[in-house]
């Protein structure tokens, strides 16, 4: 092949990388338009907060959120009014609802779960593993069956009084669905974070923060978690899915990724982090974003898992 022909398929592959290249942007383009609503755009619903986390909908759309240095859970209503929901409340962080309609919480201040009744009578249902003290339950999520996993990484508080581990690693638990029995399913991962399973509780997600991975696993009949693999390489502070299975991660605004671990659009938010993400409103179609000391919305063309 003489200088010619080499200089011809040279700038032959890179016409083809362009096209490509353009048509990846393009598909990426057209999937961000497709998941946000037409004209929408990022608003700041408030920023009289500390640091904002844990956002979770209930059965109506009404989200509820934790600021945790002020130790109170708060209440974003479909109608869109803010409101103190809680106070006293367990420096409350990662927020669920179990499929009775109360309020599951990672209280940070003792590293503890707390369900927290429609009356907001508080039941301690995990309060140590093995006898250990745990580092401090972050995010949980709950299956179908009702059992509850939880990550449980250390962030040394300022209100604790210890300063060291009783649990060395920092794992990944499951809280059985009649709350009789801790499994640890993940002991190796350094700092695991955020967490999100799918509808049909097949497939559970966990992000490693410190590790900068997030990770899929299949969920077993018995709750424990096979199939470890690598889902991308990014870490994350909360995640949620929406109904056609795309991750939202979060850390530097949010990041969509497609159920194949391919990122399909991003979203920014001017905020130095951005903590954790659900979908609420009357339709689920609103984005409810916590971001240091405010909360956004955004409303999307697409629903949050049910």
């Amino acid at each position: 092949m003489n200088q010619l022909q080499l200089k011809i398929k040279a700038f032959s592959l890179f016409i083809i990388a362009l096209i490509y290249t353009n048509v990846i942007y393009s598909q990426i383009a057209d999937n961000k338009n497709n998941l946000i609503a037409t004209g929408a755009v990022l608003t700041k619903l408030s920023d009289q907060y500390s640091f904002t986390e844990g956002p979770v909908a209930d059965k109506k759309g009404n989200v509820f959120f934790t600021d945790q240095p002020n130790n109170r859970i708060m209440k974003w209503s479909v109608n869109g009014e803010l409101s103190v929901y809680m106070e006293n409340a367990g420096r409350a962080n990662g927020l669920y609802f179990d499929h009775k309609g109360n309020l599951l919480a990672c209280a940070d201040e003792k590293n503890q779960i707390w369900k927290i009744d429609k009356n907001k009578n508080v039941t301690i249902l995990v309060n140590d593993f093995e006898g250990k003290r745990l580092n401090g339950p972050n995010d949980l999520w709950v299956d179908p069956k009702g059992g509850i996993y939880f990550t449980d990484p250390f962030y040394k508080r300022e209100y604790w009084k210890h300063t060291s581990k009783e649990i060395e690693k920092e794992c990944v638990y499951y809280l059985s669905p009649d709350k009789s029995k801790i499994t640890n399913v993940d002991n190796d991962l350094i700092k695991p974070n955020g967490i999100i399973g799918t509808s049909d509780g097949k497939m559970l997600y966990v992000a490693d923060i410190e590790a900068n991975k997030t990770y899929s696993y299949t969920i077993t009949k018995d709750g424990t978690l096979a199939r470890k693999a690598l889902f991308i390489e990014s870490g994350s502070d909360g995640i949620t899915i929406d109904e056609s299975g795309n991750l939202y991660l979060t850390g530097k605004g949010v990041s969509i990724f497609n159920r194949f671990g391919d990122k399909i659009a991003h979203i920014d938010v001017p905020e130095p982090w951005t903590a954790n993400v659900c979908f609420g409103g009357k339709k689920f179609k609103t984005l409810f974003i916590t971001a240091g000391k405010s909360v956004y919305t955004l409303e999307m063309n697409i629903c949050g898992m049910n």
